[in-house]
């Protein structure tokens, strides 16, 4: 017979990121306050959450956010996905290279190829091809090898990594400054009126949608986000624009123009997987569910790269073609356009 310890069947599938004892002196201190003391950039309300998702134990036992921790106690955190060093395991990916270096180089990511392994994603991601093919890679403040920056898993396009700690801190410190300079090619639903604009306003987490970014105006959420857009051509129902990002947050082409009303083609996240424009014939309603086979992604490429070199200071830019899905898209629509005479 076994012993029981309080530990639910799941814990087979949990692992432990975290694990401390309470010294002998530990006076009575609640849980969640004890373990703010100890985890690096962790929140009330993330050590709250799992508290709440049955994720800390204390001597083997679940406890709740508000358990008083004691002296020689053992508090341990468990989550669902492998911490984060267990995840670096080299992988032999192809990479596209655009441009190396003894200080850096710049990739072509292909749209469906995670930048870092994360809960659900643990392998196949850039990172680990990165490990595989380079060796004693800088980390920056998040623990990832070579990352100054990144693209979402379903965008294509260019990215600079860096191979040096001097590389790392300069070119970390361009981006931060917004000193570097990166364009995005997208293809977004409506008529976008305006052949040029700027778009402003904080973006943070959706308060009701947790895998959702959102636009503040007020700015009282969120970090601050500047996008400027340039109309490339108007193809009837959608629009192909260059966007030119000041900031760099978390899904902010797709935000910031979901939020002047033209959300990216088929970006599932943000509406654009749905008909958004357009007739109600069947042969419309067809065509545009052609489209979404074609591009079975948000319609974004990184197009363009620049940035100072770290040592040289000298500036280098780098451009990169629209991946084929996204042209195959693009020609529907400019065909379609001619001959609807839209």
């Amino acid at each position: 017979m076994t012993e029981h310890n309080g530990l639910d069947e799941q814990d087979d599938e949990l692992y432990e990121h975290y694990s401390f004892k309470a010294g002998k002196g530990q006076e009575p201190l609640r849980v969640d306050k004890y373990l703010m003391n100890f985890i690096e950039n962790a929140t009330r309300n993330k050590i709250q959450q799992a508290a709440r998702n049955g994720n800390i134990r204390v001597n083997d036992v679940v406890v709740k956010a508000n358990y008083r921790v004691k002296a020689e106690d053992e508090v341990k955190v468990l989550f669902e996905h492998p911490p984060y060093e267990y995840l670096l395991t080299p992988e032999n990916i192809p990479l596209d290279i655009v441009y190396e270096d003894d200080e850096l180089l710049v990739v072509n990511k292909p749209a469906g190829m995670v930048v870092h392994p994360g809960h659900g994603n643990y392998s196949g991601t850039l990172i680990n091809a990165l490990v595989y093919h380079f060796e004693h890679l800088p980390k920056n403040s998040n623990e990832r090898p070579g990352l100054v920056h990144r693209i979402d898993k379903d965008t294509s396009g260019l990215l600079v990594i860096a191979k040096t700690e001097q590389a790392m801190t300069r070119l970390a410190r361009q981006f931060f400054e917004k000193t570097s300079e990166r364009e995005y090619v997208a293809l977004v639903w409506g008529n976008v009126e305006e052949d040029e604009g700027t778009i402003r306003g904080h973006i943070g987490r959706h308060p009701k949608n947790r895998l959702q970014m959102a636009v503040f105006e007020d700015g009282a959420h969120g970090k601050e986000a500047v996008t400027h857009y340039k109309v490339l051509e108007r193809l009837g129902y959608v629009t192909l624009v260059s966007c030119r990002l000041e900031t760099g947050r978390t899904h902010q082409i797709r935000v910031h123009m979901k939020h002047i009303g033209h959300p990216l083609f088929n970006d599932e996240r943000y509406g654009g997987d749905k008909i958004l424009k357009g007739t109600t014939f069947t042969k419309y309603r067809q065509f545009v569910e052609n489209c979404f086979k074609v591009l079975p992604r948000q319609a974004l490429h990184a197009k363009t790269l620049g940035f100072e070199h770290p040592v040289s200071g000298k500036m280098l830019s780098f451009d990169s073609e629209i991946p084929e899905d996204m042209v195959s898209c693009i020609e529907k629509w400019r065909n379609y356009a001619r001959h609807s005479g839209s």
